[in-house]
């Protein structure tokens, strides 16, 4: 009897070791890295700017063409602050003209809509567009450049620095990141959604008009991922004998925009292929918590104030995105306020936090903010108040 209760409990301890290892490889299977030949990558989520993968993502490397990601940020910002308008027109000078690579064959003097323009850029990865368009902008490629470098410290891209508005130059000091890239790709995407409108684009004819006549001229896409992953939205392709094969990757699957990043792949294929599988991987392991925020907040007291409450509001929703298979649903959200403000309060000071914990772990948060001002009661409020309950109670 004793015999076969040892037997017995050695069985047990065998499955509890089996099992326990079991588990161990399934999680690591679960949460191992992504198999791809490309030595610099990364994979991100846009609306966070949470990282799920990546690997050599600082590495410095050239970025060919995925430059023109900056030259489009720029270019957006412009529109945005009403400096160029997308019907505006763009000449070509005889230094645009003579950019190689990469081109869609405009010629010394003829003019495009800043909109043609784009899609040159976007589409066809034209160099020739990019310093028309920088000439444009800043007077010339140099000082364009300046604002491309500008935007890249105050993004925080420690790991970038351009020379040219295209990627066509095989400069040591011309250089960027997969992280890098991905911020600045996440920069143009989130702030100008709009983009995709010529990311997506896979084929459109534009019209060349100059002192030859007219002709017709097919915009094509470089991006084959609009072809191959059914969630791309864009987003840049570059390739040079020196950077090798690169790529930034945009997708939208069912709400959640991931971008994945690929630099120094061995070949065209190659870098398609393992941006589809980066993507892929994102998705596979990544949910996303959102509390939009819509729920009512409590009047907040105010002392000393023109008034004695002041409504609340948040400072927008809150994302979490979680890549550990946690039950999202067990998320809680505190809010947290002081008993009383003292006037003076400003309309958009922060008051308080909506904090979110998960497993008892604080998670993240969102400030809490007062909707309207309230001036401080000076004597003549505080009679005026006086006065006022006199009256109520005649």
């Amino acid at each position: 009897m004793r015999r076969k209760s040892k037997r017995i409990l050695v069985w047990l301890l065998l499955v509890c070791i089996l099992s326990n290892t079991m588990f161990c490889k399934m999680t690591v299977m679960v949460n191992a890295a992504p198999e791809v030949s490309t030595p610099s990558y990364i994979v991100m989520e846009a609306s966070t700017g949470q990282v799920i993968c990546e690997q050599d993502a600082d590495a410095r490397r050239s970025p060919a063409s995925i430059t023109k990601i900056m030259t489009l940020l720029i270019i957006f910002e412009h529109l945005k602050n009403g400096r160029i308008h997308l019907e505006d027109q763009v000449t070509t000078s005889a230094y645009a003209k003579s950019m190689g690579g990469s081109q869609v064959f405009l010629e010394e003097g003829e003019t495009q809509t800043l909109e043609t323009m784009i899609k040159c850029i976007a589409v066809a990865s034209g160099n020739d567009a990019s310093v028309a368009v920088a000439e444009y902008i800043a007077g010339s490629e140099a000082e364009f450049v300046k604002l491309m470098n500008n935007k890249a410290e105050s993004l925080g891209m420690q790991n970038t620095h351009f020379e040219d508005c295209c990627g066509l130059t095989d400069s040591d000091n011309h250089y960027s990141s997969a992280k890098d890239v991905a911020i600045m790709s996440r920069e143009l995407i989130t702030k100008y959604p709009e983009v995709f409108e010529y990311t997506k684009i896979w084929m459109e004819d534009i019209e060349h008009k100059t002192a030859q006549g007219t002709s017709t001229f097919t915009l094509s896409s470089t991006n084959k991922l609009l072809k191959q992953y059914e969630w791309t939205t864009g987003l840049k392709t570059g390739s040079t004998s020196k950077a090798l094969y690169c790529l930034s990757a945009t997708a939208d699957k069912e709400g959640m925009e991931l971008i994945a990043v690929v630099m120094a792949a061995p070949d065209n294929k190659t870098r398609f292929q393992d941006a589809m599988t980066l993507l892929s991987y994102g998705y596979s392991v990544s949910q996303m918590y959102t509390d939009e925020n819509k729920d009512a907040l409590p009047a907040q007291r105010v002392e000393g104030g023109i008034e004695d409450t002041v409504n609340l509001a948040y400072a927008g929703p809150f994302e979490y995105l979680d890549t550990t298979g946690s039950n999202l649903n067990e998320i809680q959200k505190e809010i947290s306020l002081p008993g009383v403000v003292t006037a003076p309060v400003a309309e958009g000071d922060a008051i308080g936090e909506a904090v979110y914990k998960l497993n008892g772990t604080r998670i993240g948060s969102v400030s809490i903010l007062a909707a309207k001002g309230v001036d401080k009661a000076e004597y003549k409020d505080y009679y005026k108040k006086v006065w006022g309950l006199y009256l109520m109670k005649r």
